[in-house]
Protein backbone atom coordinates (compact mmCIF):
# COMPACT_ATOMS: atom_id res chain seq x y z
CA UNK A 1 0.00 0.00 0.00
CA UNK A 2 3.36 2.47 1.07
CA UNK A 3 4.68 1.72 -2.54
CA UNK A 4 1.22 2.35 -4.20
CA UNK A 5 0.86 5.84 -2.41
CA UNK A 6 4.58 6.98 -2.71
CA UNK A 7 3.97 6.18 -7.33
CA UNK A 8 1.00 8.02 -6.88
CA UNK A 9 2.54 11.04 -5.00
CA UNK A 10 5.49 10.87 -7.43
CA UNK A 11 2.92 11.46 -10.62
CA UNK A 12 1.40 14.52 -8.87
CA UNK A 13 4.69 15.59 -8.78
CA UNK A 14 5.51 15.30 -12.52
CA UNK A 15 5.61 18.99 -13.93
CA UNK A 16 2.23 19.10 -16.38
CA UNK A 17 2.68 20.56 -19.74
CA UNK A 18 1.44 23.42 -21.13
CA UNK A 19 -1.73 23.05 -23.02
CA UNK A 20 -1.37 23.82 -26.55
CA UNK A 21 -3.03 26.89 -27.91
CA UNK A 22 -5.80 26.17 -30.35
CA UNK A 23 -4.44 27.84 -33.91
CA UNK A 24 -6.01 27.70 -37.22
CA UNK A 25 -3.83 27.75 -40.34
CA UNK A 26 -4.34 29.31 -43.30
CA UNK A 27 -2.27 29.42 -46.79
CA UNK A 28 -1.88 32.39 -48.68
CA UNK A 29 -1.01 32.03 -52.19
CA UNK A 30 1.20 34.92 -53.06
CA UNK A 31 2.74 35.04 -57.16
CA UNK A 32 6.21 34.52 -55.28
CA UNK A 33 4.78 31.05 -53.56
CA UNK A 34 3.03 29.84 -50.20
CA UNK A 35 3.17 31.63 -47.24
CA UNK A 36 1.40 29.29 -44.27
CA UNK A 37 0.29 31.16 -41.06
CA UNK A 38 -1.44 29.59 -37.70
CA UNK A 39 -3.62 32.32 -37.06
CA UNK A 40 -4.14 32.64 -32.77
CA UNK A 41 -7.79 32.16 -32.54
CA UNK A 42 -7.63 31.26 -28.81
CA UNK A 43 -5.58 34.19 -27.94
CA UNK A 44 -6.98 36.68 -30.40
CA UNK A 45 -10.17 35.71 -30.77
CA UNK A 46 -11.71 39.19 -32.39
CA UNK A 47 -8.55 39.58 -34.58
CA UNK A 48 -8.01 36.34 -35.89
CA UNK A 49 -11.83 36.07 -36.16
CA UNK A 50 -11.71 38.85 -38.74
CA UNK A 51 -8.88 37.57 -40.51
CA UNK A 52 -10.93 34.46 -40.82
CA UNK A 53 -14.13 36.07 -41.99
CA UNK A 54 -11.63 37.87 -44.65
CA UNK A 55 -10.72 34.67 -46.01
CA UNK A 56 -13.85 32.43 -46.11
CA UNK A 57 -15.59 35.41 -47.97
CA UNK A 58 -12.25 35.71 -50.17
CA UNK A 59 -11.96 39.18 -49.86
CA UNK A 60 -8.57 38.50 -49.81
CA UNK A 61 -8.23 36.87 -53.22
CA UNK A 62 -6.68 39.05 -55.53
CA UNK A 63 -5.38 41.79 -53.06
CA UNK A 64 -1.15 42.41 -53.24
CA UNK A 65 1.06 43.78 -50.99
CA UNK A 66 2.43 47.24 -51.51
CA UNK A 67 4.57 48.16 -48.87
CA UNK A 68 8.04 47.38 -47.52
CA UNK A 69 9.06 49.06 -44.36
CA UNK A 70 12.77 49.43 -43.48
CA UNK A 71 14.69 49.81 -40.69
CA UNK A 72 17.76 51.54 -41.19
CA UNK A 73 19.60 50.55 -37.82
CA UNK A 74 20.12 47.09 -38.89
CA UNK A 75 21.59 45.77 -41.91
CA UNK A 76 20.17 42.46 -41.64
CA UNK A 77 16.64 42.23 -43.33
CA UNK A 78 14.61 43.91 -40.95
CA UNK A 79 11.36 45.57 -41.13
CA UNK A 80 7.99 44.17 -42.33
CA UNK A 81 5.83 44.32 -45.31
CA UNK A 82 1.77 45.17 -45.38
CA UNK A 83 -0.79 43.93 -47.72
CA UNK A 84 -4.69 43.73 -47.85
CA UNK A 85 -7.63 45.14 -49.11
CA UNK A 86 -6.02 49.09 -49.17
CA UNK A 87 -9.44 49.78 -47.92
CA UNK A 88 -11.44 49.05 -50.69
CA UNK A 89 -15.35 49.77 -49.55
CA UNK A 90 -16.25 46.92 -51.65
CA UNK A 91 -13.87 44.29 -50.11
CA UNK A 92 -13.25 45.90 -46.18
CA UNK A 93 -15.72 44.59 -43.61
CA UNK A 94 -16.35 46.92 -39.94
CA UNK A 95 -13.87 48.09 -38.43
CA UNK A 96 -13.07 45.34 -35.58
CA UNK A 97 -12.45 45.96 -31.43
CA UNK A 98 -8.40 46.14 -30.53
CA UNK A 99 -6.78 43.28 -28.94
CA UNK A 100 -3.59 45.03 -27.14
CA UNK A 101 -0.80 42.40 -26.98
CA UNK A 102 -0.82 42.95 -23.44
CA UNK A 103 -3.78 41.07 -23.34
CA UNK A 104 -3.21 38.57 -25.90
CA UNK A 105 0.34 37.58 -25.01
CA UNK A 106 1.16 37.86 -28.83
CA UNK A 107 4.45 39.53 -29.34
CA UNK A 108 5.62 41.22 -32.27
CA UNK A 109 9.10 38.83 -33.09
CA UNK A 110 10.25 37.92 -36.67
CA UNK A 111 7.23 35.84 -38.22
CA UNK A 112 4.00 37.48 -36.84
CA UNK A 113 1.17 38.84 -38.52
CA UNK A 114 -0.43 41.92 -36.99
CA UNK A 115 -3.74 44.08 -38.23
CA UNK A 116 -3.10 47.40 -39.65
CA UNK A 117 -4.80 50.06 -38.47
CA UNK A 118 -4.89 54.08 -37.64
CA UNK A 119 -6.25 54.30 -34.53
CA UNK A 120 -7.20 51.77 -32.17
CA UNK A 121 -10.23 50.36 -33.24
CA UNK A 122 -9.96 51.22 -37.08
CA UNK A 123 -8.45 48.29 -38.63
CA UNK A 124 -10.45 45.98 -41.43
CA UNK A 125 -8.43 44.26 -43.97
CA UNK A 126 -5.12 45.05 -44.18
CA UNK A 127 -2.22 43.35 -42.30
CA UNK A 128 1.85 43.37 -42.19
CA UNK A 129 4.35 40.33 -41.72
CA UNK A 130 7.20 41.20 -39.81
CA UNK A 131 10.82 40.37 -40.46
CA UNK A 132 12.45 41.14 -37.61
CA UNK A 133 11.14 41.72 -33.78
CA UNK A 134 9.88 44.61 -33.50
CA UNK A 135 8.82 45.32 -29.60
CA UNK A 136 7.68 48.98 -30.35
CA UNK A 137 4.72 47.33 -31.93
CA UNK A 138 3.73 45.44 -28.67
CA UNK A 139 1.22 47.45 -26.46
CA UNK A 140 3.01 49.80 -23.49
CA UNK A 141 0.84 50.11 -20.60
CA UNK A 142 2.66 52.70 -18.86
CA UNK A 143 3.65 54.77 -21.73
CA UNK A 144 2.52 58.51 -21.91
CA UNK A 145 1.65 58.37 -25.59
CA UNK A 146 -1.71 56.74 -26.48
CA UNK A 147 -0.78 55.21 -29.03
CA UNK A 148 2.18 53.58 -28.06
CA UNK A 149 0.04 52.06 -24.74
CA UNK A 150 -2.36 50.53 -27.50
CA UNK A 151 0.32 49.17 -29.85
CA UNK A 152 -0.84 47.18 -32.67
CA UNK A 153 -2.95 43.63 -32.92
CA UNK A 154 -1.04 40.53 -33.01
CA UNK A 155 -2.61 37.80 -34.42
CA UNK A 156 -0.50 34.51 -35.06
CA UNK A 157 2.54 33.42 -36.96
CA UNK A 158 4.29 32.51 -40.12
CA UNK A 159 4.89 28.59 -39.65
CA UNK A 160 6.05 28.33 -43.57
CA UNK A 161 7.64 30.42 -46.26
CA UNK A 162 9.27 33.00 -44.53
CA UNK A 163 11.49 33.05 -47.68
CA UNK A 164 8.62 33.97 -49.66
CA UNK A 165 8.07 37.02 -47.36
CA UNK A 166 11.61 37.85 -47.57
CA UNK A 167 11.28 37.73 -51.66
CA UNK A 168 8.18 40.02 -51.35
CA UNK A 169 10.59 42.60 -48.78
CA UNK A 170 13.07 42.64 -51.33
CA UNK A 171 11.16 43.73 -53.88
CA UNK A 172 12.44 47.68 -55.56
CA UNK A 173 10.12 50.33 -53.99
CA UNK A 174 9.48 53.08 -55.92
CA UNK A 175 11.00 56.53 -53.93
CA UNK A 176 8.39 58.73 -55.10
CA UNK A 177 5.60 56.86 -53.97
CA UNK A 178 3.68 56.99 -50.84
CA UNK A 179 2.54 59.82 -48.79
CA UNK A 180 4.29 61.28 -45.34
CA UNK A 181 6.39 59.10 -43.74
CA UNK A 182 5.28 56.20 -46.13
CA UNK A 183 7.08 57.21 -48.87
CA UNK A 184 9.92 55.38 -50.39
CA UNK A 185 7.68 51.95 -48.81
CA UNK A 186 5.65 51.17 -51.66
CA UNK A 187 6.62 48.63 -53.80
CA UNK A 188 7.24 49.88 -56.96
CA UNK A 189 5.08 46.69 -58.47
CA UNK A 190 2.65 44.91 -55.76
CA UNK A 191 2.93 41.41 -55.17
CA UNK A 192 -0.44 39.87 -56.11
CA UNK A 193 -2.21 37.69 -53.21
CA UNK A 194 -3.83 34.89 -55.61
CA UNK A 195 -5.65 33.35 -52.74
CA UNK A 196 -5.59 32.51 -48.72
CA UNK A 197 -8.09 29.65 -48.07
CA UNK A 198 -7.86 27.77 -44.39
CA UNK A 199 -5.21 24.65 -44.76
CA UNK A 200 -7.68 22.13 -44.23
CA UNK A 201 -10.22 23.21 -46.98
CA UNK A 202 -6.27 23.59 -49.30
CA UNK A 203 -5.69 20.46 -48.85
CA UNK A 204 -9.23 18.69 -49.47
CA UNK A 205 -8.67 20.88 -52.82
CA UNK A 206 -5.18 19.29 -53.80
Amino acid sequence: MLHRFVAAAAVLLLPIPALAQQTTEVVMETELGEIVIALETERAPITAGNFLRYVDEKRLDGTVFYRAMRLDWDPQPNGLVQGGTQYDPDRILPPIAHEPTSETGIRHVAGTISMARYEPGSATGDFSILLSPQPSLDADPVSEDADRRAGFAAFGHVVRGMEVVRAIFDAPVDPEKGEGWMKGQMLADPIAIVSVRRAELQASQD
